[in-house]
């Protein structure tokens, strides 16, 4: 009896987690999923991007644990950490333009 609940908790635990991270994947009903590699793989762009590359961005879902920018440009995608000082630069110099 037992180990038929221990083995219950898991199931419950593994299924939590896997929802969790679902949530970050899919945003707006977008296809394909809005996902970012975690900043602990080192999956973030580091260098700064020129702004006539960039197409557009669009940030990760609030409930994801680490906080990312999918940033389109003209022959794909990457993934930018929105902390950057450029990337904040950016953010400003595209408000003045809209405002």
């Amino acid at each position: 009896m037992k180990v038929s609940w221990a083995l219950l908790i898991l199931l419950l635990a593994a299924a939590w987690n896997g929802s969790q991270g679902m949530s970050c994947e899919y945003q707006q009903g977008r296809s394909p999923p809005l996902s970012c590699p975690s900043s602990s793989s080192g999956g973030f762009h580091s260098r700064r991007i020129p702004e006539f590359r960039i197409q557009g961005y669009q940030h990760t879902a609030p409930s994801c644990t680490h906080r990312a920018v999918l940033v389109e440009l003209l022959k794909g995608m990457v993934c930018v950490d929105p902390k950057q000082r450029w990337f904040q630069e950016y953010l400003r110099k595209q408000k003045k333009m809209s405002t």
